[in-house]
Formats: C-alpha cells, structure tokens, sequence
C-alpha cells in the first residue's frame, strides 16, 4: 500500500489561495495483524478459585467493559461480576463448584451494550490446582520448538510443533490439540550437524528455517518452510529435484499443510552446500508482512558465506523481494534476527547484534567501526522511556578489545555506553525492567546489573544479580519475571536472607514439563493466552503433551495484548538462540498507558 497523503488540507489552501506554511503531513497506513479472539482461559489457582483471564485487543475502544459469564455441567450461563469490570482483564471465581466441568467465556460491554460473547474455555471435572494449560500430541519424538498461529481463522492460536526424529518432522495442531497434520522433512533432513546440516534440516543450532504467520492476511496462517528434495507435504505431495543441494522457501496452507508456492533459494553459495536458514516476518513496506531470512553456509577455509533475503506471498505466488550479501562489508552477526521498526518511521527494519538492514535489504548501519564484533545476544526495546525512540544491548564473543557489553542508540548504531575487561566469550544477556528503583530498563550479563538509562549498576554483586537467560511477564505487576532452566523466578532488589536475592515462583518440572532447546529453554514464549502476561509451552517427557504455563495471578494493570504490537510480533516468529520478546513501548514500573497500534484487523 502506498502511504497516504492529507490532500485535502492542500486542496483547500489551493482555493483559498493561501499558500500552505509547510507540506502536509503523511498518514501511515495500518498495519494489517491478526483478527484475534479473546483467547480465554481458566486455570485452578487454588483450591477453591479459578483464574479466568482474556485478552484487552489493540483496536478495542477506550472504556471498553467486561462481563464474566459460567456454565457448569453444560447449564446455562451465568453473570459472576456484580458491576462490569473496567480495570485487569482477568477474574477471580471463588463460587464454582469445581467438581464439575465449567465453561467460561466473556462478553464486552461497549457504552453500556453488551456485544458478541466470547469463545469458551472449559475446565474439566476435579481439574488439578496449577498454572497450566495441557494440550494433548499424538505420541512422537523429542520436540525442540513450537509455533503459533492462527492455522484455521478462529481467532485463537493453533500450534506448530517439530519432531527430532530422522528424517524430522512437523505436526500441526488445534489449540485444542485436534491433530490437522504432518510434514516429513525427508532424507535431507538426516544430517543434523548443527553447522552444516542437511538442505531440509531444522531446528539445529540457531538455525531454525520454519516460522508460521498470516502472509496474505486472509485471516488463516501459513507456515513457510525451507525445503529440499524430498519433502513430503500435509497432503502427501511430494517436492522433487535432482540435486540435494537445491533449497527453495515455500508456502504451506495452514489448515492441510499442503503446498501453496514456492521460490527458489539464490544459488550464490551453492558450491559450498546447501544454506542454514533462520526464519521470521517483517513488515517492510509497513502494512503487509514478508518472510525474512538469515542464511550461511561453510567454505572450505572455514570461514561463512552470509546471505539476507525476503519474500512476499500474496495468497497466490511467492516472490523474492531482494537479496543481500555480506561479501566483504564488515557487518557482524549473532545467533539471533529481530524485526523491529528501530527509526518509528512505521516500516520495520531487520536486525542483526552488529548491523541494520532497511525495509528495501541495503544496509542501514553496521557497528564494526565502533569495535562490534560477533556475539550470541541483543535486544531491542524502549529501555529508556525518557529518550526518544529505541535502544539496544548487545554482548559479545572473544571481542579482541575486551569488549563485554554495549549499549546503543537502535536507530542510527550509536554506542551509547560500553564496558570492557575481556576478552572474554559472553555467552548471555539480558534486558527488562526488574528493578522499580531506577527509571527504565536494566541489562546485565555477568558483570554486575546495570540500568540502562543511567549506566548504573543496580547490583555490584555478580552473585546477587539475575542470570541473563529468558523474561517473564507473570505476576501482575509491572517489572518482569525470570524464565530460567524450569523456574520462573523474581528478581528481588532487597534481597531478603529468607529466599535470596530470586525468589522462586514456579518450578516447572513439578507439572511434569521438562526443558527442550539448549537443555534450559521452553519450546516457545510468547502472549497467546489471556491478558498481555506471556505463556511458556513446554512437553511432558513422553512428548505426547503440550504444557502451557498460564499465570494463575491476577492484576488490576490493563494492556492490550502483546501479539497485537508490532515488535512483539514479529519476534513471536523468530527463533535462533531463544530470546526474550520485547514491545515497542516502555513497559515496566511507572510506565504511562501505551499508545494505540497503528493496526488494522484482517478479514
């Protein structure tokens, strides 16, 4: 779409003949994102209570109300609110009789009108006391990642699930846990090293080449996925092609797994071997998603070969929008790949822990000349919400200089700070506001907490500090959790001698989960459930089970969904080195009320 113009402002000084003081201003056009529903859910928070919570949508109007409803055992629905519920989007039932299934669903209230109600979640007869929700697989083999989308244009989020057998495999599933169905990777997918896999290999390394969201914003989701001969599709078509080699990004339909179209890989690379590809969405243009990659491959002399690229799909073809090569630019990357619209011009940019690529794929900056040189993690947020626009964090690998850590203006690759004392390999790094002591965000990674704004350190103490692994929005207030290894856990600035500096809250293994990628992570994070505190899915041990941990807290702070932002988003489709999603707001203790997302539902 093209950006709009306010002409008749002009028009209207033309006839005047009044010549305008300056151009007017242009209008971004939306966004266009999913048409979500309200995602209930219900979990038993205790004996005698259940927590139902639901999701406050981007474009829903200001004031807008809600009125709980039950149903047990099938009966009618009944009110459980006294007075329409204008503050968090969740609600406490202590009069249930929990013996019995009850079903729960929610209907808004716009200028004192009920509307449409809601879907409904159930919860089952004598259902445990835990914070979970579990979503049955057919039995299969060890699972390392989960997507989301909306495979069947419900409005709730279906789940994409791979399997580490040989050849892999993909499964999808309701989010009720119907099986819809599977792809076999085939041959190709057999040699799992994790620096030079197989043409059809996934979920190695940090490399994933799989990502699922609405490319035509039909309202359905799409999974694209690098393929090589041998694939088999959902329908059991299968992709042929004389060299193994040869590698093409395809389309596949949500709802069958069939193959929609497809587009040839760029063969540049090719004598050195198939490409290793990293997957996710960007909205280049502003208002209609692409499929980005971040490829590499081996040369003989050890050293990468790097490749950029997007893609359009229009519900009909999939074509190529550009191509970018590394070559000899010096331009650092990680282990991770963010889409985020880093100068708020309303396109999204695509970046790497050392360089920025534009909307059209030329490089917007690199950070070598400041001394930035490879390294496994950054973020990208609004960590400071006195300065305009977005920062970063970034750390880094054996820097020569003794680098450890840096932190950046995200639009231009200005390094604000820095702290050295290496080399040294920091293999992690973290950034979210969990002390409500300092304004903004902090980071750390094993050199104390600072606070970013400030270059602070919040905690001398390396012992005391938090380990920089995953956030997580949890418990109702406004600074984040940690996800670490199983246990989500709370920073704690005081440091109370009685349950140290993080307090645990939630030890996942005793619901049965346990850790998949790097041996410490969940299969994915994200807001899929419920108000805008975010779930982690994990797999029981025998791999037939889902288990997705949903707060059972409740809280009177009020956000949109996070899947209806932007940034957030788009870092729901990447993987890499797993990593915390960020919003393009500042959220954390004293923030102000977000603004309204330039979005538009899709159909």
């Amino acid at each position: 779409m093209r950006m709009k113009t306010i002409g008749t402002v002009l028009a209207l000084c033309a006839a005047l003949s009044v010549a305008p003081a300056s151009p007017a201003p242009q209008v971004q056009a939306a966004r266009v994102m999913e048409n979500l529903g309200r995602g209930v859910v219900a979990v038993r928070a205790a004996s005698a209570q259940v927590l139902v919570s639901w999701r406050l949508l981007g474009l829903d109007p200001q004031g807008i109300g809600f009125n709980v409803y039950r149903s047990t055992a099938g009966g009618p629905y009944v009110k459980l609110n006294s007075g329409v519920l204008t503050g968090g989007t969740n609600y406490p039932d202590t009069t249930a009789d929990l013996t019995r299934a009850n079903s729960y669903r929610v209907t808004p209230v716009v200028g004192g009108q009920e509307q449409a109600p809601s879907g409904a979640f159930t919860l089952t007869a004598n259902h445990a006391v835990e914070p979970v929700v579990r979503v049955p697989l057919r039995p299969g083999g060890a699972v390392k990642f989960v997507w989301v989308g909306d495979l069947d244009g419900d409005g709730e989020y279906d789940y994409l699930v791979d399997r580490q057998t040989s050849p892999q495999k993909l499964e999808a599933y309701t989010g009720d846990g119907d099986f819809l169905w599977e792809v076999d990777l085939g041959p190709n997918s057999q040699n799992q090293d994790n620096i030079e896999p197989g043409s059809s290999a996934i979920d190695l390394g940090h490399w994933d080449g799989v990502t699922v969201y609405d490319f035509d914003s039909d309202g359905r989701a799409e999974v694209a996925l690098r393929v090589a001969d041998g694939v088999r599709f959902g329908d059991g078509a299968t992709w042929t092609h004389a060299d193994d080699a040869r590698q093409f990004m395809a389309v596949l339909d949500g709802r069958t797994g069939a193959l929609r179209n497809w587009s040839a890989v760029p063969t540049t690379y090719l004598a050195d071997g198939p490409m290793a590809a990293r997957l996710g969405v960007a909205y280049l243009n502003g208002t209609t998603p692409s499929l980005v990659a971040f490829m590499k491959n081996r040369r003989d002399d050890g050293a990468f070969n790097l490749m950029m690229g997007a893609w359009k799909f229009d519900g009909d073809s999939l074509d190529r929008q550009w191509t970018w090569q590394r070559g000899n630019q010096d331009a650092p990357d990680g282990h991770n790949t963010r889409a985020v619209d880093v100068n708020g011009d309303g396109t999204d940019e695509v970046a790497e822990i050392g360089f920025v690529l534009n909307g059209n794929g030329s490089l917007r900056y690199s950070m070598a000349p400041q001394g930035i040189v490879h390294g496994d993690r950054f973020h990208i947020a609004d960590m400071d919400p006195g300065r305009p626009g977005l920062e970063g964090y970034g750390v880094q690998q054996n820097n020569p200089s003794g680098l450890l850590e840096y932190y950046y203006d995200a639009a231009n690759g200005n390094v604000i700070w820095r702290h050295g004392g290496g080399p040294a390999d920091v293999g992690r790094g973290m950034a979210g506001d969990v002390d409500p002591r300092f304004p903004g965000m902090e980071v750390w990674s094993f050199s104390g907490l600072y606070n970013a704004p400030t270059n602070r350190l919040a905690e001398p103490n390396t012992s005391l500090r938090p380990w920089p692994q995953l956030g997580l929005w949890w418990d109702g207030d406004l600074t984040m959790e940690l996800l670490n290894d199983g246990k989500i856990e709370k920073w704690d600035p005081a440091r109370p001698t009685s349950s140290g500096s993080v307090p645990r809250l939630v030890s996942t293994w005793n619901y049965g989960a346990v850790n998949a990628s790097q041996g410490v992570q969940p299969t994915f994070v994200g807001d899929i459930l419920g108000d805008w505190r975010e779930e982690a899915v994990y797999t029981d041990a025998a791999y037939d089970e889902l288990i997705v941990f949903t707060t059972n807290q409740p809280t009177n702070h009020r956000l949109y969904t996070l899947a209806h932002n932007p940034a957030y988003r788009n870092a729901m489709t990447f993987k890499g080195y797993m990593q915390s999603h960020h919003v393009d707001y500042f959220l954390g203790a004293g923030m102000s009320g977000p603004p309204r997302p330039n979005i538009a539902y899709a159909p």
